[in-house]
């Protein structure tokens, strides 16, 4: 199964626009360093993500990952590096799984939602 997670950069408000941005460098790195140690589990970099385009609105930003996962302990690692980002940047996180190319959200977490659970939301995730 194909899964993802990504960081809510929608509907953010003036001042968590203005977090997500001045620690964009450093979300980054933590994304690139875990798709650089989980190259056995098809990890890939989801970042659509242009802070130096005209626009300065975060509305269409995606920042996460991409993941097989095929056991439902596979979910810890990313389920771990989300929940220390939430936790370390205040941020909000989606997870869900990618069906015919589409991405289908199954659960929210972080900062305002609590942390996620990774064994309830491989149920979620049918895992």
């Amino acid at each position: 199964m194909q899964i993802y997670v990504l960081i809510a950069c929608d509907r953010l408000e003036e001042s968590q626009e203005k977090n997500l941005k001045q620690n964009l460098t450093d979300i980054l790195a933590a994304l690139q360093r875990y798709v650089d140690e989980n190259t056995v589990a098809h990890v890939s970099l989801i970042n659509e993500c242009d802070s130096d385009s005209d626009s300065d609105n975060c509305e269409d930003w995606q920042l996460g990952i991409a993941q097989t996962v095929k056991k439902s302990v596979q979910l810890k690692f990313p389920m771990n590096l989300f929940n220390y980002l939430a936790k370390q940047f205040s941020l909000d996180c989606e997870i869900g799984s990618i069906e015919d190319d589409s991405r289908v959200p199954v659960s929210y977490f972080g900062h305002e939602e609590g942390k996620g659970d990774s064994y309830l939301i491989a149920q979620y995730l049918g895992l």
